[in-house]
């Protein structure tokens, strides 16, 4: 007897949130299996989260403790808002955000967008910097709970829970809406845009911070303190303070405000989440344009390539160089060193406590006590920062790399052609914060001076990051979130950044002890020396770290390809 194929034998079991949860415990453990060192980088990554969180717990609990309420709120409000921020602004620009599980993987299933936002939200709360987090928040339930007793305890738990939910979801939402707007090329000056005003908020900040704590006035601190209590940065970490000041109906209202702050970037979260699931945005109709004369090789090679022989090298050239416009990711890093780059100079010679004083007068203080040597020591950082991004270039191919693995490609000529493109790129950003930077200082003759450290320190970063990339590459998830990383990988990559930026430094060294020894003869000499000794290095580090690469590459392939 025939069965009805549409009758089911049994009841579907209707998918909740702990499917996710489990669904992601067990990609994770699958994705450790027979990987030790990433296992061994997932434990010194939790070691090292909860070791940073006992001290931010002291930190908070510390007010309370001491029967301070006017600086317990000042801790809370200040600390929470920074660590809001830093969930905002961190998965941008350094360490990317968990995607163990890829809503591109669920695209073909009939989950309801609520189960899948919910069941994406909850496993997403497994994580090792949202432990290390509690761990540090707790901090403040100890201390409202010594300022106000058991109610404020109670308060300061919802607090904080709802400020941890607040941090995932804001995370998520803001990750995901950059990561539509970079898959299409029409909108990605105004991603760049709007990461760049994000990114630039830390410095009123931090101005303001420092200008009120070095002058001493508490009370326009917790003035400010208390208007950001009341914005959703500092709204969930202060309502134990309200209760243990008295003001119940505060707390009340600040918990809600949390609530609907979550509320507000879940939807948000959820209205990005079907393009993630398809992997593309929608850029409008596409208009045919005509390529260049010269057949398929001539179309090619990008008009900025177009004085590249047309060789193995030149085609090289001319494929990163498209890779490095047309790929999210490859996108993402390149406008985190357009705002990092232009933004870190500028606070390190005309910022910091200086421009805490009013007006021209701490201009004119920050000028006059700049030096060669301080401009040099930000102009390294700058470069160094800047050739950081090639510390995993090869994971950026992924299983593409076979190509050149199967065709043979020397090793050397493959660095120095990856160096070559991503430095047409890198190169006018670094000339135009040279620039900026003399001109804010007013001084036009330190020209030679911004430009020799930078072309120095990005060389001997270039060099390093060859070897770091040969010896250390891992691979990314395929997903199209350019803000992706597996499970264990972002402790690979702090390693990685940590390694690349202290290599780097000290390769550049020579650069700053010059600036020290040679003061103003350093003016003249800094621009030709910088320059030959940074592509000096960086032809260096090719030639040394391509015979590597030449004995490595199917190494280098196994550990770039993602496991499936």
């Amino acid at each position: 007897m025939a069965v009805p194929v549409s009758t089911p034998d049994r009841p579907a079991r209707r998918v909740s949130a702990r499917h996710f949860v489990r669904l992601k415990l067990r990609v994770m453990g699958n994705n450790f299996r027979g990987q030790g060192w990433r296992i061994a980088l997932f434990v010194v990554g939790v070691l090292f989260g909860l070791w940073v969180a006992v001290g931010a717990f002291f930190a908070l609990a510390a007010p309370g403790l001491a029967d301070e309420p006017r600086f317990a709120l000042l801790t809370a409000a200040f600390g929470g808002g920074l660590l809001v921020l830093g969930w905002l602004l961190l998965p941008l620009v350094f360490f990317g955000v968990d995607e163990t599980l890829d809503p591109a993987r669920f695209a073909l299933l009939p989950l309801p967008r609520r189960t899948l936002v919910t069941g994406l939200f909850a496993a997403a709360l497994v994580s090792v910097p949202l432990l290390a987090t509690l761990v540090a928040v707790s901090g403040l339930v100890v201390g409202a709970g010594a300022l106000g007793g058991w109610p404020a305890v109670l308060v300061a738990v919802v607090g904080i829970v709802g400020g941890l939910l607040l941090c995932v979801a804001a995370a998520r939402a803001v990750t995901n809406a950059f990561a539509t707007m970079l898959r299409s090329r029409r909108v990605r000056d105004l991603a760049a845009v709007l990461l760049a005003v994000l990114a630039a908020l830390i410095g009123p900040v931090q101005i303001a911070v420092l200008a009120a704590v070095r002058r001493a006035d508490w009370d326009r601190l917790t003035g400010v303190a208390r208007v950001v209590g009341w914005t959703p940065f500092g709204a969930p970490w202060t309502a134990g303070v309200e209760v243990a000041e008295g003001r119940p109906w505060a707390a009340v209202v600040k918990l809600l405000i949390t609530g609907a702050a979550i509320a507000a970037l879940l939807v948000w979260w959820s209205r990005t989440l079907e393009s993630a699931m398809v992997g593309a945005a929608s850029a409008g109709p596409s208009r045919q344009r005509r390529g260049p004369a010269g057949g398929p090789v001539a179309q090619l090679f990008p008009r900025a390539v177009g004085w590249a022989r047309r060789d193995r090298f030149g085609a090289l050239v001319a494929r990163e160089c498209r890779y490095w416009w047309r790929d999210a990711r490859r996108r993402a890093n390149l406008i985190t060193i357009a705002v990092v780059g232009v933004f870190v100079p500028v606070m390190v010679n005309l910022g910091g406590s200086r421009l805490a004083v009013d007006g021209g007068e701490a201009f004119g203080e920050a000028t006059a006590n700049s030096s060669p040597v301080l401009v040099s020591l930000s102009m390294v950082f700058v470069g160094v920062l800047a050739s950081m991004t090639l510390a995993n270039q090869f994971g950026f191919d992924g299983s593409a790399y076979a190509a050149n693995l199967v065709a043979g490609v020397p090793g050397r000529l493959e660095l120095r052609a990856r160096m070559t493109a991503f430095s047409l790129y890198v190169a006018p950003l670094l000339g135009t914060v040279a620039v900026i930077l003399a001109v804010l200082l007013g001084r036009p003759g330190w020209l030679g001076v911004t430009a020799g450290g930078l072309v120095a320190a990005y060389g001997c970063g270039l060099a390093v990051n060859a070897f770091v990339a040969v010896l250390g590459g891992y691979a990314l998830p395929e997903t199209s979130n350019p803000f992706a990383m597996n499970s264990g990988t972002g402790v690979a990559k702090g390693l990685l950044t940590l390694l690349s930026m202290v290599a780097s430094g000290l390769a550049a060294t020579p650069v700053v002890v010059a600036a020290a020894l040679l003061g103003d003869v350093w003016l003249w000499l800094a621009l030709p020396v910088g320059l030959a000794y940074g592509v000096g290095a960086a032809l260096l580090g090719s030639y040394l770290a391509g015979d590597v690469l030449d004995r490595r590459q199917p190494e280098l392939l196994a550990s770039v390809t993602p496991r499936r």
